[in-house]
C-alpha cells in the first residue's frame, strides 16, 4: 500500500509538473533606488564633476550594490542603484540617506536643495495618466493645486508607489535687470542678488515681556509678490536711494519658463505607478490598476 501511495504521488507529480506554466519574462522586483540632483544653470560637464562623481563615490561603498548608472543633463543628474536580491530595499535606502548626507560637504554650496531619492524602478511604466486645466488660472496656480491637493490625495490610494507631476511650474518672482541701468549707477549684478536676499527674509524676531502680559512679536519680511520686491532699495548712490524697480522689470513669473508639460488642452499631467504589496514595487504595473 505504501509504494502504491508513493507511485500515485510521483505519478501526478510528475503530470502537475509538465503542466506548470513557465514565463519567459518572469515579475521580479529588483531593489532599485533613483537619486536625483539639480544645480539650476549648470550645464552637463559640471553636473557630471561636482555632483555626481561625489556622489558616486559614496554610493560605490554601500554593500550589495550591483549596478551604479548616472545620467548627467543641463542643471540636473539622475543616479540609479540596483541592489541584488538578497538586499532589503528599506536597508538600501537608508545606507543610500547616509551616503548621500556623507558627500553634502563635497557638493555645490548654492545647490537649492540636496539630493532626493525615491525606490521606485525607473525603468517601470505608469498606469494611468491624468490632465488638469483651467481657461481662467495661470499655470503656477494649476500646477500649485496639483501639487498640494490632488497629488498628495492620489498617493494615500493603496496600492499607489508615486505620483509624479510633469511641467512643473512652480510660482517665482523674476527679475530681469538692464545692463545698462547697471553700469550707469556702477552696480553689479552680485549687489542685486545680495539685496534680494537680504530683503527677503523670514526670521523670529523675539518675545516681550510685561509686568502681566508677554507679546510675541511678528515681522513679516518675506516678500511673496512681484509688487513687494519693486520697492527694495539696492543701494543708495549721491545720498539717494536706488530701488529695484529702476534697474529693470520685476514680474510675476515661474521657477522654469522654457519647460511645459502638456496633454491635449491639460496643463498638468501626473504619473501613477502601482505596487503589489508595500515594500515591494511592481515591475508590471498592470495589475494592480485603480
Amino acid at each position: 500500500m505504501t509504494t502504491l501511495v508513493m507511485l500515485g504521488i510521483l505519478l501526478f507529480g510528475i503530470l502537475a509538473y509538465r503542466q506548470l506554466p513557465v514565463s519567459d519574462l518572469p515579475n521580479v522586483d529588483f531593489p532599485t533606488i533613483q537619486v536625483s540632483a539639480s544645480l539650476p544653470g549648470a550645464n552637463p560637464d559640471t553636473m557630471a564633476a561636482s555632483v555626481a562623481t561625489p556622489l558616486e563615490q559614496q554610493f560605490s561603498t554601500i554593500a550589495g550594490l550591483d549596478s551604479m548608472n548616472s545620467t548627467s543633463s543641463l542643471g540636473s543628474t539622475s543616479i540609479t542603484l540596483q541592489f541584488n536580491l538578497n538586499r532589503n530595499i528599506d536597508a538600501a535606502a537608508q545606507d543610500v540617506q547616509a551616503a548621500i548626507s556623507a558627500a553634502l560637504r563635497k557638493l555645490p554650496n548654492d545647490m537649492p536643495s540636496p539630493p532626493s531619492l525615491r525606490k521606485v524602478n525607473p525603468a517601470d511604466s505608469p498606469i494611468i495618466y491624468l490632465a488638469l486645466t483651467s481657461p481662467i488660472l495661470p499655470l503656477s496656480d494649476v500646477d500649485e493645486y496639483a501639487q498640494k491637493v490632488v497629488a498628495q490625495r492620489l498617493s494615500m490610494i493603496n496600492g499607489v508607489a508615486q505620483v509624479s507631476v510633469f511641467g512643473s511650474q512652480k510660482y517665482a518672482v523674476r527679475v530681469q535687470v538692464d545692463p545698462k541701468a547697471l553700469a550707469s549707477r556702477n552696480l553689479g549684478i552680485d549687489e542685486v542678488a545680495t539685496a534680494i536676499q537680504k530683503g527677503n527674509v523670514n526670521l523670529p524676531t523675539g518675545v516681550l515681556y510685561g509686568d502681566y502680559r508677554n507679546y510675541t512679536v511678528k515681522a513679516s519680511g518675506q516678500l511673496m509678490k512681484a509688487s513687494d520686491y519693486r520697492p527694495l532699495i539696492v543701494a543708495y548712490r549721491n545720498g539717494s536711494p536706488v530701488y529695484l524697480s529702476e534697474l529693470g522689470r520685476v514680474l510675476d513669473s515661474v521657477e522654469n519658463n522654457n519647460t511645459a508639460s502638456r496633454n491635449g488642452r491639460g496643463d498638468f499631467m501626473a504619473e501613477i505607478l502601482s505596487r503589489n504589496k508595500p515594500g515591494a514595487f511592481a515591475a508590471a504595473h498592470g495589475q494592480n490598476a485603480i
